[in-house]
């Protein structure tokens, strides 16, 4: 996929354990100048108002602070993939920052708004996460349920992109409009990337390979996954716009197809079982 394009997404009763491994992340304005924090590999993050390494330090600052919950998912999801990518793919993982931003943010992929949501940008290998779309747009206009973990999906879906990107598969992309398109096979791939952190979520551990950073799961939390896959489907995002549903300008999928592809990952055994772009019928 070219350097230009951006590659989009679209916890209940979860229990973090303690966050003694962070993610390094960004966080941006709302004129969107990205706030550098210099932050190592360890994992510290600056947001404007305070440290999230003075924020989120246990299990308990995760369930009570949504951006802890954020970063306790994004270590989670990177943790699962550095052990099954070279496990799987013969692929060492290389670890994405996660920029916040709300309003608007600079990106070497173009600037990018509110209205845009969660993305993944390859060419500088960034997921950038906006705060306002969980409330204003999944829950708001979008009609999701809402919840923790409907969050979790989303990140999870942009950090399958990032798995793509190190995997080559953004290059295979060429139309990137129709049910059956390129683009829509990219999307559903990260879907079912995502489905495949959630069902090995709780034996993923920090840093020390003791600990697990998502300690319970429950049927609630899945469905609430689900219903947020469903939510960005194309279809029902051009009913609730008022439109005629219109397969030859999808970019997403279905909400039927992004619930079954969420859920192959979630009952995969492998990465070959995500392979959206080997087959005929999605």
């Amino acid at each position: 996929m070219p350097g230009g394009m951006r590659a989009g997404g679209g916890i209940g009763g979860i229990l973090i354990a303690l966050l003694i491994w962070f993610v390094s992340t960004q966080m941006g304005d709302s004129t969107g100048t990205a706030t550098d924090t210099g932050a190592s590999q360890s994992g510290s993050a600056d947001s404007g108002s305070g440290a999230l390494t003075e924020q989120c330090r246990t299990g308990e600052d995760a369930n009570n602070n949504a951006d802890c919950a954020r970063v306790a998912v994004i270590n989670s999801v990177q943790s699962f993939w550095a052990q099954t990518l070279p496990e799987q793919a013969g692929r060492e993982y290389q670890q994405a920052d996660t920029q916040f931003f709300s309003g608007s943010t600079t990106t070497a992929c173009g600037g990018a708004t509110s209205a845009v949501g969660p993305f993944y940008c390859p060419a500088d290998s960034l997921v950038y996460l906006d705060t306002t779309f969980f409330d204003d747009m999944l829950e708001g206009q979008l009609g999701a349920r809402g919840g923790p973990f409907s969050e979790a999906y989303v990140i999870a879906h942009e950090y399958g992109h990032h798995v793509q990107n190190l995997l080559g598969t953004m290059g295979q992309v060429r139309d990137r409009e129709g049910a059956t398109s390129d683009a829509v096979r990219l999307e559903l791939q990260a879907d079912c990337y995502a489905g495949m952190w959630a069902a090995a979520a709780t034996s993923a551990t920090d840093a020390t390979g003791d600990v697990a950073i998502i300690s319970d799961l429950t049927q609630d939390d899945i469905a609430r996954a689900i219903d947020a896959a469903e939510a960005v489907g194309d279809d029902r995002i051009q009913q609730r716009s008022g439109g005629q549903v219109d397969p030859e300008t999808w970019t997403h999928g279905s909400s039927d197809q992004r619930e079954a592809w969420f859920m192959a990952g979630y009952e995969a055994s492998d990465m070959r079982d995500c392979d959206t772009f080997g087959i005929s019928t999605l």
